[in-house]
This record gives C-alpha cells, structure tokens and sequence, in this order.
C-alpha cells in the first residue's frame, strides 16, 4: 500500500468566459490569460490563479485572485472540477480547484489587459502552463453541454434581450448557425423567457419584443449548500480597488 502522500499544494484557478467579436465580427468565446513571470514555465501563458490562504475558503480565493490579476469580480462563479493530477506541476504535487466564470460584455472591459494580461480566443490557445489546455478543454464542453439545456446563457446576456442577442449567444457558444423560426418557437414554448411588454427603441423598422427569464435565475445552484455558499460570501466579500491602486505583480497561475 503506498505511502500517503505529503507536501500537497493546494491552488485555485478560474476559467473566464466571455463574448467577444473575433476578426470577422462576429461573437464568439474569449478568455483571459496571464503570462508567468517565473519558473516552472516561465513566460507561459495561464487561467489566473494561485495558492489558497489559510484563513480564506476557496471560493474567497477564486475570487481574490481573479481581482488581484485580471480586476474582474464576476457575478456568476461556480466550481468546476478539480484537477491533481502527479505529472501536473513539474517541481511538485499540486492540486487545483478549478472555478468557471461567465461575464457579460460590461463586465469584460474591466479586465485589465497589458503585457501580462491578454484575451485569447477559446477555441484556439497556445500551448499553456501546467495542464490548463485540458482544463479549458473540459470547462469548454460544460459550458456547451449546459447551453442546451439550462439558462446559462442568461450570464451572458442583461436582464433584458431580444430573441436574436439570446440566439447569438446560443450560436456563439455552439459554433454554429440557428434557425431563427424554430428558436423562437423552443424558446417561447419552453417557459424558461417570458415578453417584458417592452420593445426596442430607436430603429427603423418594427421595433424587435424585449424578454427576460421567467421567475428567478440561480445559475449556480449549490442545491443542499446554497445558504452555506451565500454566507461565505457575504462573510468574505472582494476588497475594494482603489482609484489610484497599482497593480499586483501576476505571480503564481495555477
């Protein structure tokens, strides 16, 4: 029988989702990477991340890092998968609690891009730190999977939409095109959307019906742990950045 394993570092990281245009305009699935600083691969680029304090929980530390590299503070975060596998991490035993992200528009801009802070394409990464192609890979396929069938597409999108901005985000995230007709019959038979009696302003031709989701949207619903999950994050809420505040150096992406 093998001998328990001792020296185990324990990080999180975050995948980040986001739509943005790709070269032809057209939207599809981005994510934030940040470049290594220091070995083991330097100069690599990674999911933001790094090593779990003590006295925070891993959710406080998910969001933490995500502010402290990339500014962001993401409404929707939920836990992923964890990863840990031995040949993960070449100087040492290291496991890592993934958590995924989706953001809107809005909340994308907020990254704060630079040398060591830039979007990349989902579908198409460099050769990445530890084993982090694999983790995209999987976060990737949850998201596509949950796309059709759940309301995730709401993290994307604002309270209000048109059918066409929740088909383009239907679209972007599956890759390809829907028919515009028989999506509007799905999601108006499926209950999941309701009118919100309003239009949008502002256009030439018949103003397109503004929509929401019907009743409330828990997207990351912790089932028999959701009031654990919302008190921890009451009881850790992110520090504030200042107007001012220089930015940490990008430090351990794990």
């Amino acid at each position: 029988m093998p001998a328990a394993a001792s020296g185990i570092g324990l990080a999180v990281s975050t995948v980040i989702f986001a739509l943005r245009p790709d070269d032809a305009g057209a939207p599809s699935v981005w994510l934030p990477l940040v470049r290594r600083i220091r070995e083991p691969y330097l100069d690599r680029w990674a999911l933001p991340g790094g090593p779990v304090a003590l006295s925070e929980s891993l959710e406080a530390s998910a969001r933490r890092n995500l502010l402290e590299t990339t500014s962001l503070e993401p409404t929707y975060l939920e836990q992923l998968y964890a990863f840990g596998d031995v040949e993960r991490s070449p100087d040492s035993r290291l496991v890592s609690i993934v958590y995924w992200a989706l953001v809107r528009p809005e909340e994308a801009e907020r990254v704060s891009l630079g040398e060591n802070v830039r979007w990349f394409p989902a579908d198409d990464l460099p050769d990445l730190a530890f084993d982090h192609n694999l983790i995209v890979e999987y976060a990737l396929w949850r998201l596509r999977t949950k796309m059709e069938y759940s309301r995730i597409a709401h993290a994307f999108l604002g309270d209000q939409f048109t059918l066409a901005e929740l088909r383009g985000v239907h679209e972007a995230v599956l890759q390809r095109p829907l028919d515009p007709a028989n999506f509007r019959r799905q999601m108006e038979s499926s209950g999941a959307i309701e009118p919100t009696g309003e239009v949008v302003s502002g256009g030439r031709h018949r103003p397109p019906k503004l929509y929401r989701y019907a009743g409330g949207v828990e997207l990351a619903d912790a089932g028999p742990l959701t009031a654990r999950v919302v008190a921890a994050r009451a009881q850790h809420p992110p520090a504030p950045r200042h107007e001012g505040q220089p930015e940490p150096a990008q430090e351990d992406h794990r």
